[in-house]
C-alpha cells in the first residue's frame, strides 16, 4: 500500500483482491468431504468415477466463480447447471456425503439470487434430511447434519454477500460525495474570484480609462504609463475570467453527481451510471452539457417518477416516464442541438414510447485517439 492510498482503495482490495479468492476457496472443503464419502461407500472403478466427478465439480466451481466475477452470467449459469448434474451423479457413490456439493451449489447461486435462494435452500435441506433416511440400502437415519449444514452455509454466504453489496454502495457514495465536494469547492473559488478580484479589476480598468482620457486632453507625460496600466488591468481581468471558466468547466462525472442529488431532491428515482470511463475524455464535457440540460428538463417539466441516464462510448441518453408535455420549451434544447451539431453529432429530443421524454446525443465512434 502506498503512503497516500485512499481507504476506499483498501476496501476494494478486500472486496476484489486475493482475499476474495481465499474466501471462495474455503468452499472447496465441502468437495473434499464428498470425496471422503466416495472412498467410504465405493470401491474399484466406482470409486474412480466418483473421484473424477468430484474433480470435475471443483473445476466447474472455479470456472463459474471466474465467470461471476467478470459478470458473464450465461457462462455462470451453464457452470452451475453442470455442477448440479455432477451432484446428482455422485449421490449413488457418496450417499449422504454428496449433499455437501449441494451446499456449494446453493452458496454459489446465493449472491445472484439473493433472497430468492431461500426456497431452494429449504427444499435442499429437507432432501438432505430425508433422502438418507428413505433409501433403505444406505442403512442411515435422517441426515440432520447435512440439512443443518446446507441451511447455515446459505445463510452465511447470504450475509457476506449483503455486506459486500453494502460496502460497494458505501464506496460509490463516498466517491459521489468527493465529487460533489470538489465541484462545490471549485464553484466557491470561482465565485470568490468573480465577486472580489473581478470587482477590483473592473474598478481599476474604469479608473485607468478615465485617467487616460484626462491625460490625453492635458497632453500629460504620464499618458503612456496610464495606458499601460489600463492594458494590464484589462489583461488581468481577461485572465481571471478565463480562470473562472476553467474552474466552472462542465464534466460528465460532475453532472451525473449533481443529477443524482437534483433528482433525489425532486422525488424522482434515478438510474444513473456510476462510471464514465467508457466515454472518451474529449466527449465528456459535451455529454455533461447534455446531462445537465436533460435533467433540468426532467425536474422542471416532466412530472416524472423515474429517470434513466445511459452513457456509452458514443451516446448519452436521458429518458423519463413523465408526460413530457412542456419538456421541449425554452432555448436549452436548441443550444444543445447546436453544440452537438458543432461536434459533428446528432441530437434528438422528443416523446418516448410508451410515455415520457427522451433526450439523446450521438457521436460517431472514433477508434484510437480522441476525435
Amino acid at each position: 500500500m502506498t503512503l497516500h492510498e485512499h481507504p476506499a482503495t483498501q476496501l476494494q482490495g478486500w472486496a476484489r483482491g486475493w482475499r476474495r479468492l481465499v474466501l471462495g476457496a474455503g468452499m472447496l472443503v465441502y468437495p473434499l468431504i464428498t470425496a471422503t464419502g466416495v472412498g467410504l461407500y465405493s470401491t474399484g472403478p466406482a470409486a474412480i468415477v466418483g473421484y473424477v466427478i468430484v474433480v470435475a465439480f471443483c473445476i466447474c466451481y472455479l470456472i463459474g466463480g471466474g465467470s461471476l466475477a467478470r459478470g458473464d452470467r450465461p457462462s455462470f449459469w451453464i457452470r452451475l447447471g453442470a455442477m448440479t448434474v455432477f451432484f446428482l451423479a455422485v449421490i449413488p457413490l457418496a450417499h449422504e456425503y454428496a449433499f455437501y456439493l449441494c451446499a456449494v451449489i446453493l452458496s454459489m447461486a446465493t449472491p445472484v439470487l439473493r433472497r430468492r435462494i431461500l426456497p431452494f435452500a429449504v427444499v435442499a435441506a429437507i432432501a438432505g434430511v430425508l433422502v438418507p433416511w428413505l433409501v433403505p440400502v444406505w442403512h442411515t437415519g435422517p441426515g440432520w447434519v447435512q440439512g443443518i449444514m446446507i441451511v447455515f452455509t446459505v445463510l452465511l454466504v447470504y450475509a457476506f454477500s449483503e455486506i459486500a453489496r453494502a460496502n460497494q454502495s458505501l464506496l460509490e457514495t463516498r466517491a459521489e460525495v468527493a465529487r460533489l465536494a470538489s465541484d462545490a469547492e471549485r464553484n466557491r473559488i470561482a465565485r470568490d474570484l468573480h465577486d472580489l478580484v473581478g470587482h477590483s479589476l473592473t474598478a481599476i480598468t474604469i479608473k485607468s480609462n478615465l485617467a487616460r482620457q484626462l491625460a490625453a486632453k492635458e497632453h500629460s507625460p504620464a499618458l503612456q504609463e496610464i495606458s499601460e496600466v489600463e492594458e494590464l488591468s484589462r489583461q488581468a481581468l481577461a485572465d481571471m475570467r478565463a480562470a473562472i471558466s476553467g474552474y466552472r468547466e462542465v464534466t460528465l462525472a460532475g453532472e451525473l453527481a449533481n443529477a443524482r442529488e437534483l433528482l433525489r431532491a425532486a422525488g424522482v428515482t434515478a438510474d444513473l451510471p456510476t462510471a464514465v470511463e467508457v466515454t472518451d475524455a474529449s466527449r465528456q464535457e459535451l455529454f455533461g452539457w447534455v446531462v445537465r440540460e436533460g435533467i433540468t428538463n426532467v425536474v422542471r417539466h416532466a412530472h416524472a417518477t423515474r429517470c434513466t441516464v445511459t452513457v456509452t462510448e458514443s451516446r448519452v441518453e436521458i429518458r423519463d416516464d413523465g408526460d413530457g408535455s412542456t419538456a421541449s420549451g425554452g432555448s436549452g434544447l436548441a443550444g444543445l442541438r447546436e453544440r452537438v451539431a458543432a461536434a459533428g453529432g446528432r441530437f434528438d429530443a422528443g416523446p418516448s414510447a410508451p410515455r415520457g421524454w427522451l433526450v439523446r446525443a450521438s457521436l460517431e465512434a472514433v477508434p484510437g485517439a480522441a476525435a
